[in-house]
């Protein structure tokens, strides 16, 4: 008697039509459960229950970034699902979210930064600057050139991700365990995690990834230097703009 055989695809196979398929959404999960963990640590002190009570521009901040989080998550579900007609209607909606980042993130930045000063006398806090406004325009850049190059998906969603892996800096900061400057590991690590994608799922790494992560690097390490030696030059400059 005959007996049919079905063909069991190789192991490699398997991961590698996982990562095609599931990738994205995952990453959307993980950027968020990254944010969730490192800022449960710190939210109710500073924020929710705070003492003095704070600037209401950082309830403003709370509430976009994390709406820019859950937008990720919904936008990847629907490629995921194969709706992508809605995927791309409700893009100009993330559009103007993600207009909105980094304008908010520098006025919350320079508010915050003013107030710690004054209410707590951390005068470093202004010198923090630096690694706010690296976090801005490493979002800033890679989420426009994705919003012009929606057309192009292999491009499009590579630098979404890595726009949004940017704002993942502020949660890894608030994991107890990562050292003062560790931040940044965890933000390059989530982009070498796409890396590691294209190697397996294409072989080769996507131009996106060739240019972003180490341009993300050698922004951070400038962003660093200026907070932990504080030039002159930056010192008067970050006054000025405090004020």
């Amino acid at each position: 008697m005959a007996t049919s055989q079905v063909a069991v695809p190789p192991r490699g196979k398997k991961r590698s039509s996982f990562l095609d398929n599931y990738f994205y959404f995952s990453m959307s999960l993980l950027v968020a459960a990254v944010v969730v963990y490192g800022f449960s640590h710190t939210v109710d002190q500073d924020l929710i229950h705070a003492t003095p009570p704070r600037p209401w521009i950082l309830w403003a901040h709370g509430i976009v970034f994390s709406g820019w989080l859950v937008f990720f998550i919904f936008q990847s579900a629907l490629v995921r699902t194969h709706n992508v007609k809605i995927h791309r209607r409700t893009g100009w909606f993330g559009a103007a979210m993600g207009a909105l980042i980094p304008v908010l993130g520098i006025s919350t930045a320079i508010v915050m930064d003013r107030f710690n000063s004054e209410m707590f006398h951390a005068a470093a806090e202004k010198l923090f600057f630096s690694v706010q406004s690296w976090d801005m325009i490493a979002f800033t850049i890679p989420f426009w050139l994705a919003v012009y190059w929606r057309r192009k998906p292999e491009y499009h969603r590579r630098l979404v991700l890595v726009a949004t892996c940017a704002l993942t800096a502020a949660g890894f900061g608030r994991f107890p365990f990562l050292p003062f400057w560790g931040f940044y590991t965890g933000v390059d690590a989530l982009i070498l995690l796409g890396v590691v994608r294209d190697l397996i799922v294409n072989r080769r790494i996507h131009v996106v990834y060739r240019y972003a992560l180490p341009l993300f690097i050698a922004g951070q390490i400038v962003a660093l230097q200026l907070w932990t030696h504080h030039p002159a030059w930056w010192v008067r400059l970050t006054n000025a703009i405090m004020g």
